[in-house]
């Protein structure tokens, strides 16, 4: 199978594998090459495959999202998903992308304080103006 997974900004992994486990909403699955189609939608958690050309089983944490089993090729499209090769990798993989996740966040929000300030004070002196 053919696995693909997508975020907002890039394709994340593109690997043929043998298999596919996920965790959705109801618990775990596992997808085979030659199971029928198939879409869940997947909790936040871990994503195991085993690579095909390897035979080693490879992690990824991934957010909220949706997998689709089309024929011989698995999708799954989530906003956040990071990779590592074992779970303790895994793990500190997951604290550096979320911790630069949290410092963009703190940027953004320190961007759109000063945006509401200006906003703000153009619009006092806009109405000082046309009262005067």
């Amino acid at each position: 199978m053919k696995l693909k997974v997508l975020l907002p900004t890039e394709v994340l992994l593109d690997r043929n594998v043998r298999q596919v486990i996920a965790e959705a909403e109801n618990g775990s699955f596992c997808l085979l090459p030659r199971q029928v189609d198939f879409v869940a939608g997947l909790a936040p958690g871990i994503l195991a495959f085993v690579d095909a050309t390897t035979g080693e089983e490879e992690f990824l944490a991934v957010d909220e999202g949706v997998l689709v089993k089309a024929g011989a090729e698995v999708l799954v499209s989530t906003r956040h998903a990071v990779i590592g090769p074992d779970l303790g990798e895994l793990r500190a993989a997951i604290e550096a992308h979320f911790n630069a996740l949290d410092e963009r966040e703190r940027q953004t929000r320190s961007a759109v304080v000063r945006l509401e300030a200006d906003f703000i004070r153009r619009f006092v002196e806009m109405e000082k103006n046309y009262r005067g």
